[in-house]
């Protein structure tokens, strides 16, 4: 087997080289990232060539060796977090941004992902800055990432700027997940109640029909009661299925429109606690990515614009769009954010802090980071209550239903007696 020459940055974004002997450069290739380090160059021990060269002809093997296991799937989230930290990592180790894109290219498994890689890269080698590349992009690439990118241009420390959009991106990617992973469990016991409700009513209610059969109002009440549930139910169980199907399709729909979104979130915001938390979580995003484009160099301004709209709801967005104007009139930043009545005291004090110091972006990053805790605490709260709650729910409802029928058989005894 060929000998290959190559190196990679660590973690650290420090440069190492070293000699693997493999049957070709893809299998190098996946040697290193097994072992946790980003290729920036492999080539053949004997092979001339300028680094450029060796980096397509690692393109290229990659491409020939993993071709058959490209996936078509839609660019998420996450592989925009993984291109932004890979690029990051080989920035910070000294890698011109076209090759460091050439790279991103030959590891990417993504036809998707790959397409989106070689845009950007031709479109830099034909000499456009690489935030307006991001910018032909917007479906991917938001106008805080892009505007993160251009400060870093701007003030030429692009590797440096990259590394904070990563932790950002990391950061706002962990509270999701925490909140989307709090939901899995209730969502299951409720899954599991439905499908329990479902089975008794319409399987094991109806074997007794025929041994109750005739007794008319000899019955008791709750048995009555179950035993009618049951058989509409059976006759009209499908129907009701399908109608509910229709409801809940329809009703999404809606949701999805403007007028349905807005009126959705309107409601929300008031529930009793999970509307505290959506709303503490909204701030979260917006105060992490105000803090983030301040530290950045951002003007206040466009960052107040943009970091808006990382908002969901819309009634806080339409409040917090209040701010910049108030600031653009000459008003001081925590009269406006007091005067939007979305803040609470603490909020203010530490906005009044950052101002008075000069040190406004990291005092927003503290409160992003106190908001995440306070939203991670209320949903391991609510959880506490919420699933034995629902679990207490089932056991009621499928108690209720075998009682009811104990009581009907205990009728049928007495009679017989």
């Amino acid at each position: 087997m060929p000998d290959f020459v190559w190196q990679a940055a660590r973690a650290d974004s420090q440069r190492v080289e070293g000699r693997l002997q493999a049957a070709d450069a893809a299998h190098v290739l996946r040697q290193l990232r097994a072992q946790g380090l980003t290729p920036l160059q492999v080539s053949q021990a004997d092979a001339g060539g300028t680094d450029a060269d060796a980096l397509a002809d690692a393109r290229g093997a990659r491409a020939k060796g993993f071709g058959a296991r490209i996936e078509k799937r839609a660019v998420t989230a996450a592989d925009i977090l993984l291109m932004t930290s890979e690029l990051c990592i080989m920035l910070k180790a000294g890698l011109a941004l076209d090759n460091a894109l050439r790279v991103l290219i030959g590891m990417n498994t993504k036809a998707q992902m790959g397409a989106l890689t070689q845009a950007i890269l031709d479109d830099v080698k034909d000499g456009v800055p690489l935030s307006r590349a991001l910018s032909r992009h917007p479906h991917h690439f938001g106008e805080f990432y892009i505007n993160m990118v251009r400060s870093g241009e701007a003030s030429g420390h692009l590797s440096d700027v990259m590394e904070r959009l990563v932790e950002h991106l990391e950061r706002v990617r962990a509270l999701r997940e925490s909140v989307v992973s709090a939901t899995i469990y209730p969502a299951i016991l409720l899954v599991v109640a439905l499908l329990s409700i479902i089975s008794m009513l319409g399987f094991v209610v109806p074997q007794f029909e025929t041994l109750f059969k005739g007794m008319g109002d000899a019955l008791p009440t709750p048995t009555r009661i179950i035993m009618t549930i049951g058989h509409v139910f059976t006759d009209y169980g499908l129907i009701a299925g399908l109608g509910l199907a229709l409801l809940i399709w329809l009703a999404r729909r809606w949701l999805r429109t403007p007028a349905g979104r807005q009126w959705w979130q309107a409601r929300a915001v008031r529930l009793p606690v999970v509307g505290k938390l959506m709303l503490k979580y909204d701030l979260t995003l917006f105060a992490r990515s105000l803090g983030t484009l301040l530290g950045n160099g951002v003007p206040l301004l466009s960052a107040l614009r943009i970091a808006t709209q990382t908002v969901g709801n819309a009634g806080l967005r339409q409040a917090l769009e209040a701010v910049a104007p108030k600031v653009k009139g000459g008003g001081k930043m925590v009269d406006a954010m007091g005067a939007s009545g979305v803040f609470e005291p603490l909020a203010i004090s530490l906005i009044r802090v950052g101002e008075e110091t000069g040190r406004l972006g990291p005092m927003l990053l503290e409160l992003a980071r106190i908001f995440n805790r306070d939203v991670e605490t209320g949903i391991k709260r609510g959880l506490t209550v919420l699933e034995p709650a629902l679990i207490l729910i089932l056991g009621m409802l499928i108690a209720a239903i075998i009682v009811s029928i104990m009581l009907g058989i205990l009728s049928v005894n007495d009679l017989a007696i």
